[in-house]
């Protein structure tokens, strides 16, 4: 009696639900998929691209599967027999049970109506494991005392960055609402008259060529160093912004905030950027800073100069700038000194493919398009002549990907650098750029020449002599380093500037 009371008391015990806890995993539906893949010619193209060996959860079942995937690659039936025999042949029947495991999946299963929605629930489970791993090698290692923290959450990054690419699966459109979206841009584009369909850089005869910056294009702006990437890149975001009022999102790896706001202020206001330094602005250079500084004030232009970014950082930075500010066009300066961090790559080379391709995968991902500067490597000046100066896509810095991903190629080139003062059409180059459109996935290529004033950091449309007269102002704002919120990224101004108007 007092045995029997013990034993109801020990199983009257409640179990802590959170002592242990079996993986995620779908075996019967495992053994459904199997068995409808060997009744099925058809089935294994449905789930192909969702169901890897690894998708399964019992080794058996992972063994199973690829001997299925082998005689599809190889185009041969896939019946009990067939696959039997590639077991017996790669030597692992014996490990999965011997034929009558491989009659008994085939035995329950009726029709492979449902194969894919049971693949998505094994691709889900699958994912939800790899999560766990994930979780539980990141939970050992900053445990480790001897483990660098910044270290280990780089290497968390790029684990996470990579896995979320891996498992990313872009489903087939039919043809017909991909060509009503293009009759509608078409449409738009057909009631306006400069003909543009993407966002306008600002400078007539490039947008005259490209059309526009096209959502999902990923565009590389290339030069050699002193030839103004910077300063092209911020021309076109002050057009973008102050002119446009398209909100635009620049990341600066190579200089704070300041430093570009700067650069923005030196623009706009015409003022030499080493008089923004020392503060030696003569009366009517402050009375020009008061008027047109009202241009940038209220801009839609969001700074983040985060050191060493990783494209897991701007992955995340970017999703948000377009949810929360409605970014439509984001700026890179510049691609070499980002890093795919968290991953091992045999070279540089390799880590730059990957960040080029991750680039041309967010711009696809966001739908919109992504500017990234790069820079060339020396065999430019190695080079003799004008033709030999120019830039060529071979040029492109550390990886031919580069070229690759791009839908788009600009050089900026200033042969007035080289003391070459005239072009092959006698056209003179004093104070004059190249915008060379290398390559061009969705329309011509060519050459752009514009103003370049390397005093005020500017280009410009050979055509505009002057700044053109401030557009209505719209709601926005000038967000400090790491978009932290500063009201004043410009720094403390002095306490009258020309007329004694504050900003």
């Amino acid at each position: 009696m007092a045995e029997s009371n013990i034993s109801r008391k020990r199983h009257a015990t409640p179990i802590d639900p959170t002592y242990g806890h079996l993986q995620p995993q779908a075996l019967d539906i495992e053994r459904v998929v199997l068995g409808a893949l060997m009744i099925d010619k058809d089935a294994f193209s449905m789930i192909s691209e969702i169901v890897r060996p690894e998708t399964f959860y019992e080794p058996r079942n992972q063994k199973i599967y690829k001997a299925i995937q082998t005689l599809n690659m190889e185009e041969k039936p896939v019946d009990i027999m067939t696959v039997t025999e590639e077991l017996k042949r790669e030597g692992t029947l014996e490990d999965v049970g011997g034929p009558a495991y491989i009659v008994e999946l085939s035995s329950h299963v009726a029709s492979s109506a449902h194969i894919e929605y049971h693949a998505h629930i094994l691709a889900q489970k699958f994912l939800a494991r790899q999560l766990i791993s994930f979780a539980s090698k990141i939970e050992t290692k900053a445990f480790d005392e001897t483990e660098d923290v910044d270290e280990l959450m780089q290497e968390a990054e790029g684990d996470l960055f990579e896995l979320s690419r891996k498992n990313m699966r872009q489903d087939y459109t039919q043809i017909d609402p991909v060509i009503r979206d293009a009759l509608r841009i078409l449409q738009i584009a057909s009631q306006k008259s400069d003909g543009l369909t993407g966002i306008p850089s600002g400078f007539t005869k490039l947008d005259d060529i490209t059309s526009g910056w096209q959502n999902s294009d990923l565009v590389i702006i290339a030069g050699r160093p002193a030839m103004g990437k910077t300063s092209f890149a911020l021309s076109i975001a002050k057009n973008v912004a102050v002119d446009f009022k398209v909100p635009i999102a620049f990341f600066s790896l190579e200089m704070n905030n300041v430093q570009l706001v700067n650069r923005l202020i030196s623009n706009t206001c015409e003022i030499a950027g080493n008089k923004l330094l020392n503060g030696q602005l003569s009366p009517d250079e402050w009375e020009r800073l008061d008027k047109n500084l009202r241009k940038l004030t209220g801009a839609p232009i969001y700074i983040d100069d985060t050191p060493a970014l990783s494209v897991f950082e701007l992955r995340t930075k970017a999703r948000r700038l377009v949810k929360e500010k409605g970014v439509k066009i984001i700026m890179i300066d510049y691609l070499q000194l980002m890093n795919a961090s968290g991953s091992k790559f045999g070279s540089r080379q390799e880590e730059v493919s990957t960040i080029s391709r991750s680039l041309k995968g967010l711009a696809k991902e966001l739908d919109i398009p992504i500017l990234a500067l790069s820079q060339l490597n020396r065999t430019v000046e190695n080079r003799e002549g004008l033709e030999g100066k120019r830039p060529q896509l071979s040029d492109l810095r550390e990886s031919g990907a580069i070229e690759q991903d791009a839908d788009m190629v600009l050089f900026v080139h200033r042969p007035e650098y080289y003391h070459i003062y005239q072009d092959e059409k006698g056209n003179d180059l004093h104070g004059m750029a190249q915008i060379i459109i290398a390559k061009h996935r969705k329309g011509a290529t060519g050459d752009v020449l514009l103003n370049f004033r390397g005093e005020f950091t500017r280009f410009q449309n050979p055509e505009d002599a002057y700044l053109a007269p401030p557009p209505p102002s719209a709601g926005g704002e000038i967000v400090g380093s790491r978009m932290n919120g500063d009201d004043n990224p410009f720094g403390a101004p002095p306490p009258d500037i020309g007329n004694g108007t504050p900003f």
